[in-house]
């Protein structure tokens, strides 16, 4: 398999800034779940850069498969569970009790989302360049 890691990198990053536009255009549930994605691609990059292929869709647990070869600080899985909140609940109305996700998410967990998604990917390009 060809090492691909600058592209996995590059395409969370246009998911993180795909993210912010979903914010700014009130798309809150839609701008949680691409800040989610944008975190597992960005650690599947250096999943790629270490020879290895995440195959988690759990950002946290694909943190926590890091750990074997790299120091990833509790604050930060911290953040990816909290990412990881909004996989299915963001997406489908059988997250929620009733409704849709759009009446559930707010622009604060839309906000937190991107910047929780913003310390993991500088946290992964810095392991990336190194």
């Amino acid at each position: 398999m060809p090492e691909r890691s600058s592209d996995w990198f590059r395409q969370a990053k246009r998911d993180l800034e795909t993210a912010k536009t979903l914010l700014k255009n009130s798309f809150f549930e839609w701008a949680c779940f691409i800040a989610q994605q944008a975190s597992g691609k960005t650690i599947k990059a250096v999943y790629q850069k270490l020879g290895a292929e995440g195959q988690a869709y759990s950002v946290s647990n694909l943190l926590r498969g890091l750990t074997e070869k790299i120091e990833v600080f509790e604050d930060l899985i911290d953040r990816a569970k909290s990412l990881d909140r909004f996989y299915i609940p963001a997406r489908y109305p059988n997250g929620w009790l009733s409704d849709i996700p759009a009446e559930y998410i707010t622009g604060e967990d839309a906000q937190d989302a991107i910047n929780n998604s913003e310390k993991i990917l500088q946290f992964c390009e810095n392991l990336l360049v190194g």
